[in-house]
Formats: C-alpha cells, structure tokens, sequence
C-alpha cells in the first residue's frame, strides 16, 4: 500500500482554488477520495469549485477568506477541521504578480505581492500544522514558482516570495519531520492561468515577454493547471511517504536545475 495514491479517508484544504491551478489541484484530490475544503477570497468561486468536488463523490466545503488576515485564516481551517473532523492536506497555492520592472515598482505593491505570496503561506501553516501535528501525519505542500529558483525579469518581489516559500518549506520539512508531516514545493513554470492572461492583457511588452518564454520551453507549450495538479496529488500521496523537503519543477523544461 506504500505505493498508493489513493486519498481515501483524507481531508485537504487548498487555498486559491476557486479557479486556475488551485481548482485543477481541489479536483485531483477529489478525484483521488479526499474530502477537499476550497479556500478562495471570491466566495462564488469557491461554491462553484465545491459543486465540482462533490461530483467525485466526496465532501467539499467553500471557505471564503482573505488569506492575508491570519484571524480568518484561524476561522477558515477551524470551519474545515469541524466540518471534516480532521485535516490532513494542506496546500499553499493562492498567489498574486504584478509584471513590472523593479525600479518601476512601488512599495504598496511589495506589500500586495508579500502579503498573499508568502504571509498567506505562515498564516496558513501556523493555523492549520497543530492539527497535523496531533494526528502525527500529514502532508504541506506550497506552490511556489522557478521565478524563485532562477529569477524572471519583471518580476523581482514575486520571485522574491517564491524563493522564500522554498526556503521556509525546507525549515519547516525539517522540523515537521518528527511528528511524520512531509513538506513540499512545487514550481510551475510559465502556466495557462487567469493570472497569465492578465499578466498578456497588461501591456504589449508583457504579452511579448510571455511569447518570448513559451517559445524557449522545450515540450513546446505552455503547461495547464492539471500539469500542476498531478505533482500535487502525488506528493499528497501515500506513494510519497518518504519525500520531504524538496522542490519540484513542473515547467516543460524551461528549467532543468
């Protein structure tokens, strides 16, 4: 059964997911048997996505909560643990860029970017980890991005964040380790999301940005939230007992370090 990837019995919360990666991640888990709870900022989104994980067959419940305040992220993982009884998946995935050069860059939007990149990320973990601290297992994963491993012109403070969601989920897998919670990051590269599409919409040197990267990936195109999806759920997994502390590229290609 170590080999399994069969989430029966668990429950998951994951944040941001009331569209893009974060609802293709709700509904990987949910196809696996997990009870996912959908943390979204925009309360439709989340009910829409919950109607989707109930159609696997499986508890969903929608949490609308603005992750920067750590008093509603105390509410929201307290609502998921009395609804499902117990937590046991947590992911990180709610994110926010602005494409824009950094001395062109203002100190309201550091702000923004750091407050939903990486605060929403200890918010989350120092409201949801005792409770997967209780149980003596669990699994934390973050998406973070390879911005945060290689940088990406136009997005200093954003990769900033995700190099610091790398850095902290190697501390934290290490002090997890002992109560058997693993901690994990997955790294999109360039990903069909309603964030790129505004990020294109922005400007024309934007969208040129974009063409410029999607043309030097080499499978050719650039991934989809179910690219992403599918390393999360593994590393959910039972088959991914003994991985902690690791960062997974999921990026074509685009980066191979």
């Amino acid at each position: 059964m170590n080999g399994s990837t069969t989430l029966r019995g668990k429950a998951a919360l994951v944040t941001g997911a009331g569209r893009g990666i974060g609802r293709a991640i709700a509904l990987s888990l949910a196809q696996a048997g997990a009870q996912v709870a959908v943390l979204d900022i925009l309360a439709d989104n989340a009910e829409s996505v919950r109607r989707e994980v109930e159609a696997w067959g499986v508890k969903g419940l929608a949490v609308a909560v603005d992750l920067t305040r750590r008093a509603e992220v105390e509410r929201a993982v307290g609502e998921v643990v009395a609804q499902f009884g117990q937590l046991d998946i947590v992911v990180n995935n709610a994110g926010w860029d602005k494409m824009e050069m950094f001395l062109d860059t203002e100190e309201e939007t550091w702000d923004k970017i750091i407050a939903i990149n990486f605060k929403s990320v200890l918010h989350v973990c120092k409201a949801a980890l005792p409770h997967l601290v209780k149980r003596g297992s669990g699994r934390v994963i973050s998406i973070a991005s390879d911005a945060g491993r290689v940088g990406s012109t136009g997005e200093s403070v954003y990769s900033g964040t995700k190099g610091a969601i790398i850095a902290f989920s190697k501390t934290l897998a290490r002090e997890m380790a002992r109560y058997q919670v693993t901690v994990n990051v997955v790294c999109p590269g360039l990903t069909e999301t309603p964030l790129l599409q505004g990020i294109r919409e922005q400007s024309e040197k934007t969208a040129r940005v974009i063409e410029a990267v999607t043309r030097a990936i080499p499978l050719g195109r650039v991934g989809q939230p179910e690219d992403i999806a599918g390393a999360v759920a593994f590393l959910a997994s039972p088959a991914a007992g003994f991985v902690t502390g690791q960062t997974l590229s999921v990026s074509g290609g685009l980066t191979m370090a």
